[in-house]
């Protein structure tokens, strides 16, 4: 297999999964970003649907990613995808992709209040940017909540990772 480039390693590491080689971040590469994917599709049926409902049921998902080693949408590769691929288990979430999580719990909970107390305007900007930020990382592998914990705490050089296994 060939190597990664250099900006995809660059955009996989600022998420803080660090210490990988190439093959590995090439195999995991489009499915560190199946979560954001199922996520940044729910976020915009709820914003376009102004449905605070929708965006609350969301909630609770995002926040697990912020707190466990995983995102639980992360099933979905872990006990399916990655037999049919025959790819390695997803890595233990660092702190800034955790980081991402978090951000985006506070703007689903931010979105989904605006809605259901009537305000629109606030439930329309957040969800939607909620929804361009995921478009973003799905699109191109760039966290910006990860940059954010780059600019926030220093660039990630020690986070906890290790090699996953088969």
């Amino acid at each position: 297999m060939s190597e990664i480039p250099v900006t995809t390693r660059n955009r996989i590491e600022g998420q803080g999964f660090l210490g990988f080689d190439d093959r590995t971040l090439t195999q995991i590469n489009y499915w560190l970003r199946l979560s954001p994917a199922i996520c940044m599709v729910w976020a915009a049926v709820g914003t376009a649907l102004s449905s605070a409902f929708i965006l609350w049921a969301l909630v609770p998902f995002a926040l697990l990613g912020a707190m466990l080693p995983g995102h639980p949408f992360d099933v979905l590769y872990t006990y399916g995808f990655r037999y049919l691929v025959h790819g390695p288990r997803l890595p233990r979430y660092p702190l800034p992709r955790r980081f991402a999580c978090l951000m985006a719990t506070i703007m689903l909970a931010v979105s989904a209040w605006g809605f259901q107390t009537g305000n629109l305007v606030l439930g329309h900007i957040v969800g939607w940017f909620l929804v361009a930020a995921a478009l973003v990382n799905v699109s191109t592998g760039f966290c910006i909540p990860s940059f954010i914990y780059g600019l926030i705490f220093g660039k990630p050089s020690a986070c906890e990772t290790r090699e996953p296994s088969r």
